[in-house]
């Protein structure tokens, strides 16, 4: 079994290549990866992140997505990142969450995330993915994704379990059925 730093640095190495870059050997089928890590592993891998955005030899273009930040810009687009801890504090977590379902989905995420044009090269990296949670769940955005960035691979870092078929967060809430992504760099 290999260690997070041995995984991390085979995907470093696995995210420049033709294969993943261009998507080949999988058929056809959407070319989203997913790196998936233990939870309290997420200061190690953020570090790596860190790392390769400023990794002056890296022959790909990260284009990273944090979807926490992402929720948190498209609260101060909204105007309610000041009314958010009343709200919750007035009427409980459930109501705000509720509202805040409401006022941002899916299609918002998307179209937060959005660039043009896309250039060979470009890998879209999805961090944050469990500080989002449950403003936004990953299943739910890769599927909203899908037409936006079909030319492009689409990286995410995950802090759980992937078996191909389900994805469960923190390998502990109830898994996701999710098909259509491939894990990359396995335990």
């Amino acid at each position: 079994m290999k260690t997070l730093k041995e995984r991390l640095d085979l995907l470093k190495e696995e995210i420049q290549t033709d294969g993943f870059l261009e998507g080949k050997g999988l058929s056809k089928e959407e070319n989203i990866r997913i790196f998936c890590y233990a939870a309290e592993e997420e200061q190690t891998v953020a570090h790596f992140i860190q790392q390769l955005r400023v990794d002056p030899t890296l022959n790909c273009r990260l284009m990273e997505c944090d979807l926490y930040q992402t929720f948190l810009s498209l609260c101060e687009d909204l105007g309610i990142t000041e009314a958010i801890p009343e709200m919750e504090e007035a009427e409980g977590g459930i109501f705000l969450l509720e509202q805040l379902h409401s006022a941002i989905g899916v299609q918002e995420f998307v179209s937060k995330i959005q660039y043009e044009p896309h250039r060979r090269g470009d890998v879209l990296m999805l961090t944050g993915v469990g500080n989002a949670f449950p403003f936004m769940r990953v299943h739910t955005l890769l599927e909203a994704l899908q037409p936006y960035f079909s030319d492009i691979p689409i990286l995410v870092m995950y802090p759980g379990s992937f078996d191909g078929h389900y994805l469960r967060l923190f390998d502990r809430l109830e898994p996701n059925d999710y098909y259509r992504a491939f894990s990359i760099i396995a335990e």
